[in-house]
């Protein structure tokens, strides 16, 4: 009786993953999400009087970006170049206590629109160093305001 060796088993290819905004439900999610997170910065009187007077435009390029960041269409940079958001956030004096309420209504928001644990806590992962990276409290930079300035 002859026995032919064995090949080793290779592992199977990995599965290249849907982009994080098509696993959570696409752009209609994420509108749902960032109005809702409006919704709750509108009721917080502390975060909310950091945001400027008229939120709108906030809210809709918070729109644009989240859907690029999650690997959806590069709307957000195509009409407003480089994201920078340190930058696009310096008119805004964010202290710590600030950035950890606007990831705790982001999170909120994402969590009530339902979408998969897994996926929440990706989006979480990288929000958290996100939001904590926007703290210029105490800092020397320039405070004037950069509207809807296209960014390189």
């Amino acid at each position: 009786m002859t026995t032919t060796p064995q090949q080793p088993q290779q592992p199977p290819a990995p599965v290249e993953a849907a982009p994080l905004i098509e696993r959570i439900g696409g752009r209609a999610v994420i509108e749902t999400v960032v109005d809702d997170f409006y919704a709750r910065v509108e009721a917080d009187a502390e975060l909310r009087a950091i945001f400027p007077a008229d939120i709108g435009s906030g809210r809709e390029k918070q729109k644009f970006f989240m859907e690029q960041w999650l690997g959806g269409e590069p709307r957000y940079s195509e009409r407003f170049g480089h994201p920078r958001l340190r930058r696009r956030h310096f008119p805004f004096r964010i202290d710590e206590r600030a950035a950890g309420r606007w990831l705790h209504h982001m999170t909120s928001a994402f969590r009530a629109a339902n979408i998969g644990e897994r996926e929440l806590q990706e989006i979480v992962a990288g929000l958290g160093p996100l939001a904590h990276h926007m703290v210029n409290a105490g800092e020397d930079v320039p405070r004037e305001p950069l509207g809807d300035a296209r960014l390189t």
